[in-house]
C-alpha cells in the first residue's frame, strides 16, 4: 500500500507541475485575462459561447486556453470563481506526453497569431 500511495503522490505532483507550468507560460506569452487556463468551471452567455466557438480552431486542452484568449481578444469579460481540486485517490492522470506537446504547440501558435 505504501508503494501505491507513493506512486499516486508522484503522479499527482507531476500533474500539478504540468498544470502550473502550462499556466505560467500562458500568462507570460498570452496574458489571457484569467489565472487558470488548464482547468476550471466556466459558464458562458449563449452569444459569447457561439462567437468563441466560431473563432476557435484548437482541440484538446489547448481549446480551453484558446477560449480565454479569444474572449479577451473579442472584448468579453471573464470572471473567475475559485474551485478546489482534490488529489486523485484512484486512477491516473489523462495527460499524456502527446497532450503536453500539443499544448505547447498550441500555445506557440496562439502566441504567433494573436
Amino acid at each position: 500500500k505504501n508503494v501505491k500511495r507513493s506512486v499516486e503522490a508522484v503522479v499527482s505532483t507531476q500533474s500539478t507541475g504540468i498544470s502550473c507550468t502550462a499556466n505560467y507560460l500562458t500568462q507570460i506569452l498570452l496574458w489571457p485575462g484569467c489565472s487558470d487556463v488548464t482547468g476550471s468551471f466556466r459558464l458562458y452567455r449563449r452569444e459569447v459561447l457561439e462567437a468563441l466557438i466560431a473563432s476557435c480552431v484548437s482541440k484538446g486542452y489547448v481549446f480551453q486556453m484558446e477560449m480565454m484568449v479569444r474572449a479577451k481578444q473579442q472584448g468579453w469579460s471573464v470572471e473567475e470563481v475559485p474551485i478546489t481540486f482534490v488529489d486523485r485517490v484512484y486512477g491516473e492522470s489523462k495527460i499524456s506526453s502527446k497532450e503536453v506537446i500539443g499544448f505547447w504547440m498550441g500555445l506557440m501558435k496562439l502566441f504567433a497569431t494573436t
